[in-house]
């Protein structure tokens, strides 16, 4: 089972950056206020409750740290949406999606795919 690490913070989100080039990393961008977002939410953490992949899983809550999301969308040059999700290796966007497409099975095809 894997478990997520919140990212509140610029130097926090660099390293999980920093981090694609060693690990495949998971990146999962929340908003608290969304029911659309407690959904997919639910989507992450059931896929990482039954993940053995070797990836390490990232959260940012949107509204509550803002300038992490907004450097997110910047580096990785992605526009933002809410939730969304990012499958990250060697600083590169390998997958992502947004709102109903996160789903366990997305999740677990997608990491399937592109972590060999």
């Amino acid at each position: 089972m894997s478990k997520y690490t919140e990212l509140h913070a610029m130097e926090e989100w660099e390293q999980a950056w920093e981090q694609s080039t060693e690990k495949p990393v998971l990146l999962f961008k929340h908003s608290t206020t969304c029911p659309i977002s407690a959904r997919a939410f639910d989507q992450y953490q059931n896929y990482l409750e039954t993940a053995d992949q070797n990836v390490d899983s990232y959260l940012v809550k949107v509204i509550e740290d803002r300038p992490v999301s907004n450097q997110i969308a910047e580096e990785t040059n992605v526009k933002h949406e809410s939730p969304q999700l990012f499958l990250i290796r060697d600083k590169e966007v390998l997958w992502h999606t947004s709102h109903s497409n996160i789903t366990v099975e997305n999740i677990s095809e997608a990491v399937k795919t592109e972590v060999k």
